[in-house]
């Protein structure tokens, strides 16, 4: 490497950690302290900015610029493919800038892109309301919305990102705009569904937020594999029939204390009233097949209960390969996804369907985001020990090399753009997008889709069915 002035006379407050002048343990925590796939890269920023402030991500885009390097973003460190380490660029680290207003009034929250889904619901919460946030507990809503956000009952809600009125963005030339569909709407066109593609890093989003649900109800019923068929064309078929409020998730895990997957099927109400959530969940105690190993109507629920339930599911500390498709409308769904769940290479390792219909069935409002399908599935396979790395990822790849066969495309949050590019967006959005991406970066100076050998620049993505293709040569 060559030699870089750290002391920019300048920018005296930056926090800023230089990889050649930090001591390695200081510069590794900041490297890779944060990123939650413990499979981490070997990919070397030239500096990490630990940001505290707005002013901080601005004086670091502007540094960016004065040294002619990219700038990559954290903002969580969620990204199954750690897409924020990246090498010779500066990385802003988000983790440490905190902001967390409600605008009761207005029924919007303002929150900082590193906010979680637990602390900002934690909040809301106090005061009788809630955002349909991730799932998983500790992942930042940064990236969870720039990639759209299949959050809490996205099936009747509708994408979490639908949900922002505004945000604000420090573009690649260092200057900080408030965004709307009003004003600077192209880059709030974006934030909606570009993903690690954005080309700005967005400091604030301004979220409209619902009532808080005080009378949730979980029904949760799993059997033996054996079942997967019967079962899975249950959920498939009664999936579309259920009350609005009624969330829909099938998944292959394995159950505390057993060593062998199980199917379940898991159903959420999200209803003020008790009562009201028990008769959303009839049609499931009325029509489950039999043959159950554990079964579990009707039982109280809260988002603090849930996060727990997905925390778990998504251990710490341990390595993961993700990838995910929506299955075409007319397809078997069931049988696309049988030997994804049937034959998972590790305990840990998880298989999930999630129903999107009826809200996959309605036109979208203006955005980037712009794929769906009435099914979603994802495989999170988790390990812990390297020497199962070739075998856990080419199980995967195998799987999603057939599933892709009856894909229209992928959600870009559980996506490897190095392994696996495919369809992110309808082809009028694509093009759209990377045009504007064009536009609003020339220089390429943040970095955007991370793809093999890290070329994307500002062509962006292609957009189309990469393996797919290939098969049908």
């Amino acid at each position: 490497m060559g030699s870089f002035n750290t002391t920019t006379p300048s920018l005296p407050d930056l926090p800023i950690i230089w990889r050649e002048d930090a001591p390695p343990g200081q510069y590794e925590e900041a490297r890779v302290g944060r990123v939650f796939n413990h499979r981490r890269p070997s990919r070397y920023p030239r500096a990490v900015v630990q940001a505290t402030s707005e002013q901080h991500v601005v004086d670091a885009m502007k540094l960016a610029n004065t040294l002619g390097c990219r700038v990559s973003v954290r903002s969580g460190g969620h990204s199954w493919a750690a897409w924020s380490v990246r090498d010779d660029a500066i990385l802003i680290d988000l983790g440490q800038y905190h902001h967390l207003v409600l605008q009761e009034d207005d029924r919007i929250v303002e929150a900082s892109p590193s906010t979680t889904g637990r602390v900002l619901n934690g909040m809301l919460a106090d005061k009788g309301y809630m955002f349909a946030g991730g799932h998983c507990p500790e992942v930042g809503i940064g990236g969870f919305l720039l990639q759209g956000g299949m959050g809490w009952n996205c099936k009747n809600w509708g994408w979490a990102c639908e949900k922002v009125r505004a945000v604000d963005v420090v573009t690649a030339t260092g200057s900080l705009l408030h965004c709307t569909a009003e004003k600077n709407s192209e880059l709030f066109w974006m934030a909606r569904g570009a993903g690690p593609g954005f080309p700005g890093i967005v400091t604030k989003f301004y979220l409209e937020i619902r009532q808080k649900y005080n009378g949730m109800l979980c029904s949760f019923v799993a059997y033996p594999l054996s079942k997967y068929r019967e079962v899975m064309d249950w959920v498939v078929r009664i999936s579309p029939q259920l009350d609005e409020s009624v969330e829909v998730v099938a998944v292959s895990q394995t159950l505390p204390g057993e060593t062998e997957h199980s199917i379940c099927a898991v159903f959420v109400s999200f209803k003020d009233l008790v009562e009201e959530a028990r008769v959303a969940l009839e049609p499931v105690k009325s029509s489950c097949p039999g043959g159950w190993k554990v079964q579990a109507l009707d039982h109280h629920t809260d988002l603090a209960d849930q996060y727990k339930n997905q925390a778990a599911a998504n251990p710490e500390g341990h390595r993961y390969c993700t990838e995910n498709a929506y299955i075409s409308n007319d397809a078997d769904v069931t049988t696309v996804m049988e030997a994804a769940f049937t034959t998972l290479p590790h305990p840990k390792a998880f298989a999930l369907y999630f129903a999107m219909n009826p809200c996959s069935r309605r036109e979208l409002p203006d955005m980037a985001l712009s794929m769906q399908t009435d099914h979603y599935f994802a495989l999170y396979t988790v390990w812990e020990d390297d020497t199962d790395d070739l075998r856990c990822r080419g199980w995967v790849r195998d799987i999603m090399s057939e599933v892709e066969l009856n894909s229209e495309g992928a959600y870009l949050g559980d996506s490897d753009f190095q392994v696996r590019r495919t369809r992110f967006w309808e082809d009028a959005n694509a093009r759209k997008l990377m045009r504007l991406r064009q536009k609003w970066d020339p220089e390429g100076r943040i970095c955007g889709y991370l793809d093999v050998g890290d070329q994307s620049g500002t062509d962006g993505l292609a957009n189309l069915h990469e393996w797919k293709a290939v098969e049908k040569l």
